[in-house]
């Protein structure tokens, strides 16, 4: 258990820190808004270059990750093995 903790910790800031790093850069418009990380993407999808379009993909997917990640090691695998063990238990006892 505390390898799949440590798994969905190291998803969970790396995928952030990436997130942060790129939002701040593309989703700040300005230190004095109150916007700052959720505004829109600085140079729109339909205006940018291929750099800036590969950066506000990866934004996108790293915030996902960050969510999804630790969501599949801290819930989802131990209740998959849990009802596992517990499937074979009921045919051992039987």
């Amino acid at each position: 258990m505390a390898d799949e903790f440590i798994k969905g910790l190291g998803i969970f800031t790396g995928a952030g820190l990436g997130w942060v790093v790129l939002a701040g850069w593309y989703r700040t418009p300005g230190f004095e808004s109150t916007r700052q990380l959720i505004s829109p993407a600085s140079p729109s999808p339909a205006n940018a270059d291929l750099f800036n379009l590969l950066a506000i993909g990866l934004m996108d997917t790293l915030f996902w990750f960050a969510i999804l990640g630790p969501l599949a090691f801290w819930v989802i695998l131990p209740a998959v093995r849990e009802a596992s063990d517990t499937i074979d238990d009921r045919r051992n006892a039987e």
